[in-house]
């Protein structure tokens, strides 16, 4: 709305006050006609009332004003004069003005009270929509959506919304005209005006809305800069009282100034912008938080294994190393094989805890990826039962597998890791004598693996962290063996296939390890044309 227009709206109400008075003077004159109505100037009121409910307390004034000098000309003795004859009348017009005056004045507050409730309301709507939007999970959408928002409420051209490198989000919304965002982009740094912070509430007074600050360019304006544009405008959004971005409003040409409650919605949302980037850069710290105390953790486990699983080895090695260097005794070739055996032996076990920390350390990191090929699962299994002859000899080795196993997409070397890894643990763990028995079976959507055998078991408290680094189980008739990261790796690289492994107490004794692989889609699809044509 123009100046022009802001001036034609009052006077518009005037006339049509006017109007309304000379509308209801011809009703009283037809009612005094047909009738002897002793408060026909009563009827007055009804033309301050639509004044005042239309046009406000001003219009209403005169409308009040106006009906008194109405009803005097035309049907106070003598007639047609402004001069009253009888004192009982100047009481009457005396009441028919102050009755005019309070209605006027009651009916453009209810009228102002109404608006302000609709004002309320439509900002209380407002900031709803912007708390729920900016939950979103798409940041890019939801400050798009904002700006969009503030845009349509407060009826702009464009709306700018920017956040910099200090920020926790970096990301821009643009809405609006494109002529009106390129004024907006040409003068960002230095609009013509900002909205302050006004003053903040208290327990016992409201918060009052900024007021716009006129910005002063600390240098005057060099060749070809761009002019400055009233239009512009700019709400500063701050975290711990640094400026980290800025909502920039372009208002429509010849657009009316903000009002206090626009102004009150702007700070709101500026605010509540302020609080969603508080809490993603306190979720980003409580993030980094959680994963530098796992990194303690994990570094505290590596202590502890490569303080004891570590040192033992290498302390094995050093003895047998150093007896065959003692000079001044003669040891056979028996003794010297015995001491070699130890010592190849021992940095086999050191290479093997090694591969596993490195392993383990890919799996958290997320940089172990399996290179997956087609293989036939059965042959797997049939070499790391021939590799582990050696590790199993104690024991009974049994293999179970199915003949109808399709062909699975996997990493050989991984898979043969897992299954190599379970083997151990099994042999670990339960007496020699004992059967072990490793069992394939094919599934609807995927192929288990089974690897079972007939040793004491797993204490229940300690399967929820079966699987986790480090941690070893206490086994009846056992101490700890290994250095607890062979399940760990297990899990991580069938996990990294798509897989699951669990683990559970077989109820004829003994414990139970199953890992499944999906059968791949393509097969599947080969697998139902296959079914559909036969």
């Amino acid at each position: 709305m123009n100046l022009g227009a802001q001036v034609r709206r009052p006077i518009a109400g005037y006339l049509v006050s006017l109007a309304l008075v000379a509308m209801f003077t011809g009703v009283v004159a037809v009612i005094r006609a047909l009738a002897d109505v002793g408060n026909v100037s009563m009827v007055y009121l009804l033309a301050v009332i639509a004044s005042a409910v239309a046009f406000g307390s001003r219009s209403a004034i005169l409308a009040a004003v106006a009906s008194f000098l109405a009803y005097d000309f035309f049907f106070i003795e003598p007639q047609y004069h402004l001069t009253v004859s009888d004192t009982d009348e100047w009481i009457a017009l005396a009441l028919l003005l102050t009755t005019g005056l309070i209605t006027g004045q009651l009916a453009a507050l209810l009228r102002q009270r109404a608006r302000e409730a609709e004002r309320r309301e439509k900002e209380a709507a407002a900031l709803y929509d912007v708390v729920r939007l900016m939950g979103e999970p798409d940041r890019q959408y939801a400050l798009t959506a904002v700006a969009e928002r503030l845009r349509t409420e407060l009826d702009l051209a464009a709306v700018i919304m920017a956040f910099g490198k200090d920020s926790p989000i970096h990301l821009q919304a643009d809405v609006g005209d494109s002529e009106a965002i390129a004024l907006a982009q040409a003068v960002a740094v230095f609009p013509e005006m900002i909205l302050g912070s006004g003053q903040a509430p208290t327990g016992t007074e409201r918060g009052t809305p900024g007021r716009w600050i006129k910005v002063v360019p600390p240098n005057a304006p060099y060749p070809g800069a761009p002019a400055r544009s009233d239009r512009v405008r700019s709400v500063g959004v701050g975290l711990k009282g640094q400026r980290i971005g800025s909502i920039v409003l372009v208002r429509k040409p010849e657009a009316p100034a903000f009002s206090a409650s626009d102004d009150r919605l702007l700070s709101a949302v500026a605010n509540q912008l302020a609080l969603t980037l508080e809490r993603i850069q306190l979720q980003r710290e409580a993030t980094e938080a959680e994963i530098l105390r796992k990194t303690d953790e994990l570094r505290t486990a590596l202590l502890n294994a490569v303080s004891h699983d570590l040192r033992t080895p290498l302390s094995s090695i050093i003895a047998s190393g150093g007896s065959l260097l003692q000079s001044d005794i003669e040891w056979t070739e028996d003794e010297q094989r015995e001491f070699a055996q130890a010592i190849v032996g021992e940095a086999e076990r050191l290479n093997r805890l090694v591969g596993n920390l490195l392993d383990l350390s890919r799996i958290e990191a997320g940089s172990l990826r399996p290179e997956k090929g087609w293989y036939d699962l059965r042959s797997l299994v049939e070499e790391v039962a021939g590799r582990l002859r050696p590790v199993t000899a104690a024991h009974k080795l049994v293999l179970d597998l199915a003949a109808d196993l399709p062909p699975l997409h996997f990493d050989y070397v991984q898979i043969d890791q897992v299954l190599s890894n379970l083997i151990e643990n099994a042999v670990s763990y339960t007496p020699p004598g004992t059967e072990i028995r490793v069992a394939v079976r094919a599934l609807p959507d995927a192929v288990a693996v089974e690897v079972s055998d007939a040793g004491p078991g797993i204490p229940p408290d300690t399967v929820p962290r079966l699987f986790d680094a480090f941690y070893r189980a206490r086994v009846e008739g056992s101490g700890p063996s290994g250095s607890g990261l062979g399940l760990a790796i297990a899990k991580g690289l069938v996990d990294a296939h798509g897989g699951r492994i669990t683990a559970e107490n077989r109820s004829e004794g003994g414990a139970s390890f199953v890992f499944t692989l999906p059968v791949s889609e393509e097969l599947k699809d080969v697998a139902a044309a296959g079914g559909a044509t036969g």
